[in-house]
């Protein structure tokens, strides 16, 4: 596999696939991304994988978040008599997932971003010791792939704030020099009133600024007490 010739997406939806095609028990696979110990399911191979990695969400742990923050690789031999998460596995059972296997990855610990590759197979006691290798084998791909997805998606996400922080600027600006011709304000003093209006109607700088910008009013209960509408 080149990190060249695919896409991000496209990266870690064949590692899902190809971890599919070759790990043992009729599974299903899924990576898991974890920033600031919030999860999100990035990729999966079924509504399987996908069902189980977000039970363990609504519990608040299982066996890929344990992987993902602990940096342990995982097992669970048999869904039915293993003794830890036992919400969760009762319905790991209930869905025909009797063993699993998460494969922590690691991605920024400075950013406390981390994740794990999880396969989850139809029957017990699937893994053996050249499973486990060719799964961990597969974890330097997933983990480089998830790493540039998460810095991607925050560089975009940047990006966006960035954008609606110039637009914001923009729409302020144009209502302070508004105010500032048409009641003889400095700068700060018309910021101030945007600022006074702002708090005393329970809106946005950025809300009352537009509606002036907009309509060309201006709320008579915000004005200085020498000024007319």
């Amino acid at each position: 596999m080149s990190l060249r010739e695919l896409s991000m997406e496209s990266l870690l939806q064949t590692v899902a696939d190809l971890t599919k095609a070759v790990m043992p028990g009729q599974p299903e696979a899924s990576v898991l991304l974890l920033v600031e110990d919030e999860p999100t399911t990035v990729v999966s191979t079924g509504q399987l994988a996908t069902d189980l990695d977000e039970r363990q969400y609504d519990r608040g742990d299982g066996p890929c978040l344990h992987a993902a923050r602990t940096g342990e690789l995982t097992e669970i031999a048999d869904t039915r008599t293993d003794d830890r998460w036992t919400d969760y596995l009762a319905r790991a059972v209930e869905r025909g997932n009797l063993s699993s296997l998460s494969i922590p990855l690691s991605i920024d610990s400075d950013e406390q971003v981390s994740g794990a590759l999880n396969i989850y197979a139809r029957r017990p006691d699937a893994f053996d010791a050249d499973s486990r290798s060719v799964a961990t084998r597969f974890g330097p791909y997933a983990a480089v792939a998830t790493g540039n997805l998460y810095a991607y998606r925050s560089a975009r996400d940047t990006a966006d704030n960035l954008q609606k922080a110039l637009e914001s600027r923009a729409v302020i600006d144009q209502a302070k020099g508004i105010l500032m011709e048409r009641y003889k304000l400095t700068a700060d003093r018309a910021f101030q009133l945007l600022a006074r209006t702002s708090m005393n109607s329970n809106r946005k700088v950025r809300a009352v600024a537009e509606d002036l910008v907009h309509t060309g009013q201006y709320p008579s209960v915000g004005l200085p007490p020498s000024s007319s509408a």
